[in-house]
């Protein structure tokens, strides 16, 4: 049995914590060759074992996603426990991955999305490993036109639907330090806005060039999210900041 009206995905994009290098990614790739589709690697830093802040993130590159891809996603502390394996048709796009939240921040934001469990019958070859025995052969099956999908299920059904739209914490930091907000920036640039990250208050500028050198600040990213950064510095370091930490905004002007 075919996907009906969806059309099978034509690439694989690979998003998980796994780290850069890490010998998981190529396990996963092993297991995708061969399936008629090429496999990019999205992101191998998302955040570690936080799978709602990599939700976050994952939502800001998505306007950049190609239709009739295939998001695999894999940030999944709860491997091997009762946690299930959702399907997903987004906006054009495929999810496939842990229901633990991951995917709640773009499923509650889909203009339309269809959801389902995963229905596999075949043997999983670890408990451990749900990326390598489970996951990508089930995205591999999708690809050949294979249907996997088990119970449909409406979005409330997802776990993570019931949180916050957006995220007053750093989600996400950079090789250089800059720490990524799961705050929206369209609604607030421009504004005059001060922003609260520990004891710093930080006031808005259009990119690093307009920072004086070692200055903290804040600016709309290219992923349209709140970003703190420090011209020539890491934020990281000098705001001690690190993925969960509060970042909210104060009327006015920086102060």
């Amino acid at each position: 049995m075919g996907l009906g009206v969806f059309a099978p995905p034509r690439r694989i994009l690979l998003f998980t914590d796994f780290g850069p290098g890490s010998p998981y990614t190529g396990q996963m790739q092993l297991v995708l060759a061969g399936c008629g589709a090429p496999v990019i690697e999205l992101a191998s830093d998302a955040p570690v074992l936080r799978p709602l802040h990599a939700g976050f993130l994952l939502r800001g590159g998505w306007p950049q996603i190609p239709s009739e891809s295939l998001v695999l996603g894999v940030v999944d502390p709860g491997v091997g426990g009762a946690r299930e394996t959702l399907v997903a048709h987004c906006d054009g796009r495929w999810l496939l991955g842990p229901d633990n939240g991951l995917f709640a921040p773009l499923l509650r934001r889909a203009q339309s999305a269809t959801v389902w469990r995963l229905r596999w019958d075949r043997p999983v070859g670890s408990n451990s490993f749900h990326g390598r025995d489970l996951f990508a052969p089930a995205a591999a099956a999708l690809v050949r036109g294979e249907d996997c999908r088990g119970q449909p299920l409406g979005r409330e059904a997802v776990y993570g639907m019931g949180g916050e739209d957006q995220l007053n914490e750093v989600i996400y930091l950079d090789h250089y330090g800059n720490a990524m907000t799961g705050l929206d920036a369209g609604p607030v640039v421009g504004r005059g806005l001060t922003l609260m990250a520990g004891e710093a208050r930080l006031r808005e500028v259009a990119s690093f060039c307009f920072a004086a050198p070692g200055e903290a600040f804040w600016y709309a990213n290219s992923q349209g999210l709140v970003e703190i950064a420090v011209n020539g510095g890491r934020a990281d370091r000098v705001l001690g900041l690190e993925v969960g930490s509060q970042a909210g905004f104060e009327p006015g002007g920086a102060g």
